[in-house]
């Protein structure tokens, strides 16, 4: 089998099997016991294995690709990467508005959904935003300390230092420069290869993952809140196979049918780990051995777009802020909504790409509009779902923008030409 079938059978076996628990055991204190020391830490190691790998390959990934590249061409990439993020993260936002607008999923909500609100789980908002200047959005993009941007999860800082290492080692002549640019490619090879280790164990991690979850909550909270998931679906769906097969066939000239089918094992791997960062290296091996993208560009800009380029986290947070202010009934005017839409971009590009990274961004914006924060609590029993569903979009989307900034560039130079070259440089 290969490896996305083998990860669709762990999450349908986990997923089956959680179900069928909840339905004849539901809440038996064996099934809570197996749930809590045996298939959620299991599911946790397996996504820890790949977040522990997700710095120095990052690291390693975009020097490497960066000290490849023609000089001219950063700044052509970023510019291009930026911009394809800024626009299809306001598209999906856009169609999530929409949507949750002319749908109103939180109009009618019974008193018992509404209840659910007030047993949830205490919500830390993240703070809002200060100055909101162009200077200071930039002057917070650089980090002071690259070591402490590394363990504070600051992958926007580690980005942009791991560019800077790399023009730097661009610019070096000599031996020396040379050998640290093969030892830093060493590193990225080691990286692919525990990858590849670690997905050997993605089919136990995965079905753990599921096991817990559907072993948990069962059908009650997706079937009491299935308006609001159906609207969060359709928009991820509208975006995910209408907008990037648009921007796959016309922006970046492939066949959207064999890029979907290229991109299977990423997107096996994004809805099992809920997270954009823990499927990086995933991503990376798809875009270099299935969608045979140039080795610099899809580094730079996957590694890049796992942290930046969140176009389902933004379209999630827009509608789950608006379903709220229906469900409460606050009224938002079309201006309110515009700046929703504004903060929700911003914080598309600037949440962390780990599981429920989102929530505390959503209380934030809820407590901006004086929306009752504890709303979340109704969303928290099927939040696990849908973020398993928005990452799908969001490494999708990174691989559409590969594909696209991909687009004119030189191909990879054969392995034997590279090695003949090296002595000279």
């Amino acid at each position: 089998m290969k490896a996305h079938q083998k990860m669709l059978l762990g999450i349908s076996i986990g997923a089956v099997a959680g179900l069928v628990c909840n339905a004849v055991f539901g809440s038996a204190d064996w099934l809570t016991w197996t749930v809590e020391h045996v298939t959620n830490p299991l599911g946790q190691i397996f996504i820890r294995l790949l977040l522990m790998l997700v710095v120095p390959l990052l690291f390693s990934a975009l020097v490497v690709g960066v000290a490849e590249l023609d000089l001219k061409q950063v700044g052509r990439l970023g510019a291009r990467t930026l911009g394809y993020t800024v626009v299809f993260s306001v598209i999906s936002v856009l169609i999530g508005l929409l949507l949750v607008n002319t749908l109103r999923p939180g109009d009618g909500l019974s008193d018992e959904a509404r209840a659910l609100a007030r047993t949830g789980t205490a919500i830390k908002a993240a703070p809002p935003p200060g100055d909101t200047s162009a200077g200071a959005l930039f002057m917070s993009m650089v980090p002071t300390n690259p070591v402490k941007a590394a363990a504070d999860g600051d992958m926007i800082g580690l980005i942009v230092f791991s560019l800077i290492f790399g023009l730097g080692m661009a610019l070096t002549p000599g031996e020396p420069a040379q050998r640290l640019k093969d030892v830093v490619q060493g590193l990225y090879d080691v990286m692919m290869k525990l990858i590849d280790g670690v997905l050997k164990l993605a089919p136990l991690g995965v079905g753990a993952l599921l096991f817990s979850m559907t072993a948990r909550l069962g059908f009650h909270i997706l079937g009491q809140l299935a308006s609001y998931v159906g609207v969060v679906l359709l928009a991820l769906s509208i975006h995910m196979f209408v907008m990037y097969s648009l921007s796959v066939r016309f922006l970046g000239g492939r066949n959207p049918v064999e890029f979907f089918r290229s991109c299977r094992l990423a997107i096996v791997t994004a809805f099992s780990t809920s997270s954009s960062s823990a499927t990086l290296p995933t991503a990376l091996k798809v875009a270099e051995e299935n969608l045979q993208l140039p080795r610099n560009v899809s580094r730079f800009v996957l590694t890049a777009g796992s942290a930046m380029n969140q176009n389902g986290t933004a379209l999630f947070e827009g509608v789950t802020v608006l379903f709220l202010a229906q469900v409460y009934g606050v009224p938002l005017g079309l201006g309110q909504q515009a700046t929703i839409m504004f903060i929700c971009v911003l914080a598309g590009i600037g949440t962390a790409g780990v599981p429920a990274g989102s929530i505390p961004v959503i209380a934030m914006i809820l407590g901006m509009f004086h929306i009752p924060v504890e709303g979340l609590g109704l969303i928290l029993g099927v939040d696990r779902f849908l973020d398993m569903c928005r990452t799908v979009l969001n490494v999708t989307g990174d691989l559409a923008a590969a594909v696209y900034v991909s687009r004119g560039e030189p191909p990879d130079r054969p392995v034997g030409e590279e090695a003949a070259e090296s002595p000279a440089a």
